[in-house]
């Protein structure tokens, strides 16, 4: 396996512990389990960005092209919209 493969598998693993973090921790009552949980989260999403960086600087990751102001303005907009209507 290269190292690309590698790097971005482990992105992918790590990506997909975040995402469980936040039902985890939301959900969770007894407020040590809860704090041990967020500081896994913040470990993982530390060590996440720190690959990010390693992958898109060796041109593994090419991120998307950054939204242009209109585009921006066009998505806060539409949250704007449907929060006012909650």
């Amino acid at each position: 396996m290269q190292e690309k493969d590698m790097v971005n598998d482990y992105l992918s693993m790590i990506n997909s512990s975040l995402a469980g973090y936040g039902g985890i921790i939301s959900q969770t009552d007894n407020e040590e389990l809860r704090q041990t949980i967020q500081q896994m989260r913040n470990q993982d999403e530390l060590r996440q960005y720190k690959l990010y960086q390693t992958a898109k600087q060796k041109g593994y990751y090419k991120p998307a092209q950054q939204a242009t102001q209109s585009e921006i303005g066009t998505v806060k907009s539409e949250f704007t919209m449907q929060n006012a209507s909650k």
